[in-house]
């Protein structure tokens, strides 16, 4: 609380001592607190904006050190300020650094930021006016209702998505493309679905003009299109707003998240805590490099230079007590204020580095999340890899924690599309015991992809052999060479119609694997309906179509008024397909929830209790009872069985090109229903699938997938 005595006044602003705890901007009836920490600081301004775009500030209140400094936090408490207004802090060492002091930076704590940051001005060095500023935003009230949902691991269905990409094309129809509201719009598309669970792209503001690359194509700047670029942790992306109000993003993103509960939905975040936008020593002072550049980030003592686990050029000193702290106040306010229901950690192997870049065993990051009393229920998923060789995929210290499983990914991918094996499929369709099996986990730790943000889309990862990233202005360099794909015989786009039938199955056989695999299934937004990047697998910077939602490859249609200029329409025949997938996509989707078998909490024992028919899994090449692991074919067949018999699962995979005659296990009194066949759509999701009491062998054409319920 702010003292009675006035200490000073500046520009018609009174100035009172203040409290020191909590960090960031307070809001009372007749002003605002202020309070940053900072421990490299001898001197310390707070500038005060009239408006976001202002050069020079309308005051500027220097904060004395006897007056305003309680150990290492500065803070003040300025009468007559609103929410809306806009500030930024000036931070001064006790030997003035002119790369690091005297500039506009950012409240790590900032609620909201206004402002567009653009690179192509790093030129000025003394003030950088053109940086953003932060703006006072009034705290919201906490969610009462978190636990509402209920859903758990067995039936959760992930969905990957860019918030802006979802509806930023014309073919959306919503009022507000791109936008935080104009997602709303689409909620419908998702219940549709069955999609339980949104995961969002960054949408913590980040600067979209960073890129000064130039695409060689089109002659347009590129941008920072996803946002793993975070400036700001704790406000949400201004541009995806519709208002105009200063901090109206905060309002319109707590909406969206009502909305999704609403409708049943959880809404995970995806997070980058491995690096944030001021890049190198080289890069744009934004906010922690003039703070305490020492503290935020895992700097080389001897030269100074930012240690780069993250491939972006700096390295968030995850571990470091002060980092540690903010953190949590990070995810809280993210779980608190705005009643998100969990994260996806970005490159989470740097959350378990030491301060000098070791992993260690017992990451206090790591275990501090998995305890905190406001985080420990929500959801907690790690990307366990870096970009300097950690992989913990399987191993990541928080056994709490799932885990993007690139292993899954990897392997379902090589068994369709290129050399996998009956060994590797079946391992990873069972649940990837051979990775959280020995730390005591379960199934449900694995989060299952096939595609996802990064990398090519499931159209294009059976259309391409080679990634096409030309647009990108790197020359092709960039993104990933080793993709597991396939393109069956011709690259790109085709109007074979032998090869687009082809193509059309094979992607049916890897959704059909991802959704009747043990784990959680993550669909990246797009493939339901099977959207194509022209085989662009990093689409960073593509602000444009290319990264979009196309509708009408989901509503099945090609109007010509929602063509964009210089961008090719979808063909006729991908909306066709477009149509086709995604109606296999809703019953796959529906038949996966409906089934108790596909979502274990814990893996198989391959044993039958006494009075069982059959072990609760038991797998067969051609024939039942009979497994060569070592055969060069990719047949198998794998029998799910409730063990008080009453009933189960037959699951056939044929990879190869041959046609192969499946003989059934037999299972006296009950019938085979056949469910779906993926070799042809005639047999897919049958209304009233047909009930064969003596059925004793199955053909199927391959590649395809079969799944027969017995009841």
């Amino acid at each position: 609380m702010r003292a009675n005595k006035i200490i000073k006044q500046v520009n018609g602003y009174d100035v009172y001592q203040a409290s020191p705890l909590p960090l960031g901007t307070v809001v009372e009836s007749s002003g605002v607190r202020f309070s940053l920490f900072s421990r490299r600081a001898s001197k310390i301004v707070i500038c005060i904006f009239e408006k976001a775009d202002d050069l020079e500030p309308a005051a500027q209140i220097q904060l004395e050190p006897d007056k305003f400094r309680f150990g290492d936090i500065w803070s003040v408490f300025i009468a007559g300020l609103q929410p809306g207004s806009f500030y930024a802090w000036v931070v001064e060492g006790e030997k003035f650094d002119p790369e690091r002091d005297g500039k506009y930076i950012l409240d790590p704590y900032a609620k909201a930021v206004a402002g567009v940051f653009d690179f192509t001005n790093l030129g000025e060095k003394e003030k950088l006016p053109e940086a953003p500023k932060s703006v006072v935003v009034k705290s919201i009230a906490p969610r009462a209702h978190l636990s509402d949902l209920q859903i758990s691991d067995g039936e959760r269905i992930i969905y990957e998505v860019h918030l802006k990409g979802f509806t930023a094309h014309p073919s959306s129809q919503v009022k507000s493309p791109g936008t935080y509201k104009g997602f709303i719009e689409k909620i419908d598309h998702l219940k549709e679905l069955g999609v339980t669970t949104v995961e969002l792209l960054p949408i913590q503001a980040f600067p979209e003009n960073e890129n000064v690359n130039i695409n060689p194509e089109t002659g347009e700047r590129l941008k920072n299109y996803w946002g793993y670029s975070t400036m700001s942790f704790m406000s949400p992306h201004n541009l995806y707003a519709r208002g105009e109000k200063p901090g109206c993003e905060v309002e319109e993103f707590r909406e969206l998240v009502d909305k999704l509960h609403e409708a049943g939905m959880e809404v995970i975040l995806d997070i980058v805590f491995n690096h944030t936008a001021e890049g190198s020593e080289t890069g744009p002072v934004l906010s922690f490099k003039s703070i305490d550049e020492d503290i935020y980030y895992i700097r080389d003592p001897k030269t100074g230079k930012h240690r780069n686990y993250s491939g972006c050029g700096n390295t968030f000193n995850c571990n470091h007590p002060i980092v540690r702290d903010y953190i949590l106040d990070v995810l809280h306010f993210w779980v608190i204020e705005m009643g998100v229901d969990g994260f996806r950690f970005d490159l989470a192997s740097i959350l378990g580095r030491d301060q000098e870049g070791n992993l260690m065993d017992n990451p206090p990051l790591v275990e501090r999340i998995t305890n905190d009393p406001i985080l420990r229920k929500v959801k907690l998923i790690a990307e366990a890899w870096d970009a300097s060789g950690a992989y913990q995929v399987g191993s990541f210290p928080g056994t709490s924690w799932a885990e993007w499983n690139g292993r899954y990914r990897d392997e379902v991918r090589r068994f369709w599309l290129q050399d996998g094996n009956i060994s590797q499929l079946a391992t990873r369709i069972s649940g990837s015991e051979d990775l959280y099996g020995p730390s005591n986990r379960s199934p449900r730790h694995s989060v299952n992809f096939i595609t996802c943000h990064d990398g090519f889309t499931l159209r294009d990862l059976v259309s391409y052999n080679q990634k096409h990233n030309y647009q990108n202005g790197e020359n092709n360099r960039d993104g990933e060479n080793n993709n597991c794909s396939n393109n069956h015989g011709f690259e790109g786009s085709v109007t074979n119609l032998t090869i687009r039938t082809l193509r059309l199955v094979q992607m049916k056989n890897l959704l059909a694997t991802l959704f009747l695999s043990q784990g959680v299934p993550m669909l990246f937004a797009g493939d339901e309906a099977g959207k194509t990047k022209t085989g662009n697998n990093n689409t960073y910077c593509q602000d444009n179509p290319l990264s979009w939602l196309d509708w009408r490859i989901v509503h099945g249609n090609s109007q010509p008024e929602f063509q964009v200029r210089g961008y090719a329409d979808p063909e006729k025949k991908d909306i066709e397909e477009g149509k086709e997938l995604l109606s296999f996509v809703k019953k796959i989707i529906a038949f996966r929830q409906g089934c108790d078998l596909l979502k274990r909490c814990s893996f198989f024992k391959g044993e039958k209790e006494e009075g069982a028919l059959f072990p609760d899994i038991s797998w067969q090449n051609e024939i039942p009872g009979k497994i060569n692991w070592n055969t060069d074919k990719k047949i198998l067949g794998v029998l799910l069985w409730r063990q008080d018999n009453s009933g189960g699962l037959m699951l056939l995979f044929n990879g190869g090109f041959e046609q192969t005659e499946f003989f059934l296990p037999e299972i006296g009194e009950k019938n085979y229903s056949l469910v779906f066949d993926t070799s042809s759509p005639q047999v897919s999701f049958q209304d009233k699938p047909a009930r064969e009491k003596t059925q004793t062998t199955f053909i199927l054409q391959g590649p395809a997938v079969a799944a027969l319920e017995i009841s």
